[in-house]
């Protein structure tokens, strides 16, 4: 089907579903998803980073798979599901993974963490007992400059249990002896 375009704007129209809401909207054909979410829709929880793709930072899920928002066009997500970090928690009730985060101060600054989450998220969706390795492998490309990363990496372990329904608690030491 060919998309009609606003030729008087430049525009044209979007209808895809985000955080389980359909948005309809109209953009012009450059923007990215992640301009889209954060200037037209407010989701600001999606963070620009270096918009090359190599950070990780803006990391969304699009149909359920972890993509960089910068480098999609927002066009190219047309009838697609979008999940962001607000859409998350279920009202006041937090994520396993956001409460994990939480529990661990596994973000510090915050900036990655949004994406770090939603990656981690698509791992625990697709494989509920994760190793550490492939922890490690699925957040590989979510770079975080305040870190060591193994609070993040117990933080994806400790949810991923919660998620499985255990009664699993934090850790008492981490590898380095900190909690």
């Amino acid at each position: 089907m060919a998309r009609r375009r606003s030729e008087a704007s430049g525009k044209a129209p979007l209808t895809l579903e985000v955080n389980g809401e359909t948005v309809e909207l109209a953009v012009t054909p450059q923007k990215t998803l992640l301009e889209i979410l954060r200037e037209d829709l407010g989701l600001t929880g999606t963070k620009h980073g270096c918009e090359l793709g190599e950070c990780g930072t803006c990391t969304v899920t699009l149909d359920g798979v972890p993509i960089l928002s910068c480098l999609m066009l927002g066009l190219a997500c047309e009838g697609k599901s979008v999940r962001t970090v607000e859409g998350m928690a279920h009202g006041a009730e937090l994520h396993p993974l956001q409460r994990a985060f939480a529990d661990l101060g596994a973000a510090q600054c915050g900036y990655c963490t949004p994406g770090i989450m939603l990656a981690a998220e698509a791992l625990i969706a697709g494989n509920p007992s994760p190793t550490r390795d492939q922890i490690k492998d699925a957040l590989s490309g979510n770079l975080c400059r305040c870190t060591g990363y193994i609070k993040i990496y117990e933080a994806v372990e400790l949810a991923a249990a919660w998620m499985r329904g255990e009664e699993a608690r934090p850790r008492e030491e981490s590898l380095y002896g900190e909690r």
